[in-house]
């Protein structure tokens, strides 16, 4: 016999993911770590005796649980199950996967529906921040159904809108954690900046590209992923993160200049596969980062923008992100300071059951 353990799949974003109620796993970090692996079939490159999907953006897990805090009414933990490595990682948000847990909440009777729309509060565990996400339900059911579109996904869905409250130097502890716009790091300059996830953004012509690249020509290209990984290890530690050599942050970005009419374009490593978009956080830190001067991203800018709201596009290889930011003081690094970032995610119930355990964890 194997074990059943209560499990929805749901595709969030761009991305898609186990999702689970904490009290169906176990307490214990290694003994939960051990189970998701099972569950997704890791380590192995196809993962083809579990649920994931041999790609990091479909190897992913969301635990959620009804949060103590004042608030939240949520708590939420993402983990990334590495494909083809026996490793669970904590070390980033997700938030992608986190455009599911609003609805994953109200399907699972964590939060009880209103009528038209439903804000839920959600604190996210990996960096000690808060979001809330606006999601529809019609007679208190939540709906998947509408006109909304994200690229990178096909078809529409109901729109996930999604606040960030206080993101700003989650997981390094400052927005800039190297305490400057720009740093040279073997001999190239770049910008580490941590707006909800930890990215180092890398002008794309400094490495001989155009920033046109596919991923699969990025992926082929094995001397730029050393050079990329080398600049990764040392940014780590700038970045009061340590040694990253077995974590999945920071993430290193590729920018140059806008190909559709964006504010910028983008290639990024996550770490070691390239994105065949872009991630949520990635793209808030993206985006703040061309809102202040001396940054590689500002240098790339066709046009300075003024203090207060102001809407960035990041385009990617599917299509374009855009996020709604208000900043201030964006002359100078020290009186720089983001009040509030903002953005439109979809979300989709794909399937709800059981996901079973193999006999040597039952």
């Amino acid at each position: 016999m194997q074990r059943p353990i209560p499990c929805s799949i749901m595709r969030g974003g761009t991305s898609k993911g186990l999702y689970f109620i904490a009290d169906d796993l176990p307490s214990e970090p290694a003994l939960r770590d051990q189970l998701l692996l099972n569950l997704m079939g890791s380590p192995d490159e196809r993962q083809i005796d579990g649920l994931g999907g041999a790609h990091p953006l479909t190897s992913k897990v969301a635990i959620v649980s009804k949060s103590k805090r004042p608030d939240a009414d949520i708590d939420y933990l993402f983990l990334q199950v590495v494909v083809d490595k026996a490793q669970v990682s904590d070390a980033q948000n997700c938030g992608n996967i986190l455009a599911g847990v609003g609805p994953f909440a109200i399907e699972q009777g964590l939060v009880t529906a209103n009528q038209d729309v439903t804000d839920v509060r959600i604190h996210m565990l990996n960096t000690g921040s808060n979001a809330v996400a606006r999601v529809q339900t019609p007679q208190g059911i939540v709906n998947y159904c509408g006109d909304a579109k994200i690229d990178g996904v096909p078809g529409c869905s109901a729109p996930v809108l999604i606040d960030f409250l206080d993101i700003a130097g989650s997981s390094c502890g400052s927005l800039f954690p190297t305490g400057n716009s720009q740093e040279v790091i073997n001999n190239l300059a770049v910008t580490c900046i941590d707006n909800g996830m930890p990215v180092v953004l890398m002008q794309a012509s400094d490495f001989g590209l155009t920033g046109a690249e596919s991923p699969a020509e990025l992926e082929a290209n094995f001397a730029l992923k050393s050079q990329i990984e080398a600049i990764r290890l040392a940014a780590g530690k700038l970045m009061n993160l340590g040694d990253v050599s077995k974590k999945t942050v920071p993430k290193m970005t590729l920018i140059s200049k806008p190909l559709q009419g964006g504010q910028l374009n983008t290639r990024s490593f996550i770490p070691h596969r390239v994105h065949d978009a872009i991630g949520v956080l990635g793209s808030v830190s993206v985006a703040t980062a061309c809102l202040l001067k001396g940054t590689v991203a500002h240098d790339l800018l066709q046009q300075d923008y003024a203090d207060g709201s102001v809407e960035i596009v990041v385009e990617h290889p599917t299509g374009q992100f855009n996020v709604e930011m208000e900043v201030s003081g964006s002359s100078d690094i020290a009186s720089f300071r983001v009040h509030r970032a903002a953005l439109l995610r979809t979300a989709r119930l794909l399937m709800r059951g059981e996901a079973m355990a193999a006999n040597s964890l039952c």
